[in-house]
């Protein structure tokens, strides 16, 4: 059991963090014609579409309400209402998502009534849907940005069924630390069962880096509206995260569709239990394929540990990334030297090391020190530069490498990847034995010494 610490500093020196708009931001990009728009001024959404383009290297769509001092003060509706409506001219979206900042978190809008009273106003605008999450960046962060916005979709977009569940159909809720890399793994697997997924939000089939036939200023794929609508004809909800708990909640609580929780997919009995799941699920058996790959990943393990056991990680991530990778490197013979997290979870206690804290990368390189490796994303390569360590680039932005959509940490194979990843990057560090590792006392000492002695 890990105690759980706050920082108790007067400002983030180094942030590890980013803020819940941006999550919220990112989940509205998982569903196809989409339109993030972020209710504040334009420089949180310029910040924002720097962070993903530079991470995904792709087009992303986001708006902003362009929110002034005086708009502030004096209310926000017009702003709403106008950026709404060009919006809906400009791109013809499917779905403008809505996620609120500080200013106006801060101000007060009430947002759901200013969407009641655009719908009044505007009845053209009726085939597009408009959700609103708030998601104040004063507070909570990146992974409740997520959260509260697949929550709020699941709230607002899915229907009570109107008749019996759809055999084979399965729910897919999946937390921001897996990659649109993950969620298609998980797709793949669902369906070597025979099983339907609907996933919400799919990063998979618009952020997976494809090249479209025709420009489009919206998302370019995702979960469609009307597979979002269906999602209380399921048979079953899988949440992967314990971010995903209240959403899942939400969907049961509206449908009656029950869901089961995997707190990760990262390691040999989280993917087994997995499996086992789907294999109930559809009557089938476990495919030879999956069979095969955990085979593989038994003896990635079993090479692996040699190079990891006793090894001293710090870790700096989102919680669900924490509690999955530092768990499996646990499994692995690691030791946990330093944790630091970014908000608060339930499963922060249950973390296998003495102490979590919430704070900064400033906090993680004063832990740091006398570790083996560090595991945080990009902007943790200064501190890797200081402390001389090994750096392994995870979660999100990464950017200063190629692929970061494409990372594969989940199933037997994304975990057997990630044993030979970081295996490789503490065989590439470690020390060479020389010559002088094996160096002999001088011959002629020993009979100096008898010499003086006579």
């Amino acid at each position: 059991m890990a105690t759980v610490v706050k920082s108790k500093k007067a400002c983030t020196v180094n942030p590890l963090k980013m803020s819940q708009p941006v999550g919220g931001a990112l989940a509205f990009m998982g569903v196809r014609g989409s339109m993030p728009l972020l209710h504040g001024s334009q420089g949180c959404t310029s910040f924002g579409l720097v962070l993903f383009v530079r991470h995904f290297r792709e087009s992303i769509p986001l708006q902003t309400t362009a929110m002034s001092e005086v708009a502030t003060v004096l209310g926000g509706f017009e702003n709403v209402e106008q950026a709404v409506l060009n919006i809906a001219q400009r791109t013809q979206p499917g779905l403008i998502g809505i996620c609120s900042t500080g200013v106006t978190e801060t101000k007060g809008d009430d947002v759901e009534g200013f969407i009641t009273l655009i719908r009044e106003r505007h009845p053209e605008l009726a085939h597009i849907g408009l959700v609103y999450a708030s998601t104040p960046d004063f507070k909570g962060a990146f992974q409740d940005g997520w959260a509260a916005t697949v929550t709020r979709m699941v709230e607002t977009l899915v229907e009570v069924p109107s008749g019996p569940p759809r055999r084979g159909q399965v729910n897919l809720l999946p937390g921001c630390h897996l990659t649109p890399g993950d969620i298609e793994e998980l797709r793949e697997i669902i369906e070597a069962f025979g099983l339907v997924p609907v996933i919400l939000p799919d990063l998979s089939d618009s952020l997976d880096g494809h090249i479209p036939d025709d420009f489009t200023p919206t998302t370019l794929g995702g979960v469609t509206l009307t597979d979002i609508a269906g999602m209380g004809r399921s048979e079953l909800t899988l949440a992967i995260g314990e971010q995903m708990r209240p959403a899942a909640a939400a969907l049961g609580a509206k449908t009656g569709v029950p869901y089961v929780l995997f707190e990760r997919l990262t390691g040999l009995v989280a993917n087994d239990a997995f499996l086992m799941r789907l294999s109930e699920l559809s009557g089938r058996p476990v495919p030879a394929k999956y069979r095969r790959q955990r085979s593989q990943l038994e003896d990635a393990m079993l090479d692996g540990h040699f190079f990891f056991g006793g090894c001293k990680v710090a870790l700096g991530a989102e919680p669900d990334l924490l509690f999955a990778v530092g768990s499996f490197l646990v499994e692995m013979g690691c030791r946990i030297g330093a944790a630091v997290t970014t908000t608060e979870s339930p499963l922060l206690e249950r973390l296998p090391c003495d102490e979590v804290l919430i704070g900064d990368l400033e906090d993680l390189e004063q832990r740091a020190a006398g570790c083996d490796l560090l595991i945080t994303h990009a902007h943790g390569r200064q501190m890797a530069e200081r402390l001389e360590l090994p750096f392994f680039r995870l979660g999100l932005p990464m950017f200063d490498r190629l692929g970061a959509a494409h990372q594969l940490t989940v199933g037997y194979r994304g975990t057997r990847g990630l044993v030979f990843d970081i295996g490789n990057l503490l065989l590439a560090h470690g020390h060479e034995p020389g010559p002088d590792d094996w160096r002999l006392p001088d011959v002629h000492e020993p009979a100096a010494a008898t010499l003086a002695a006579d």
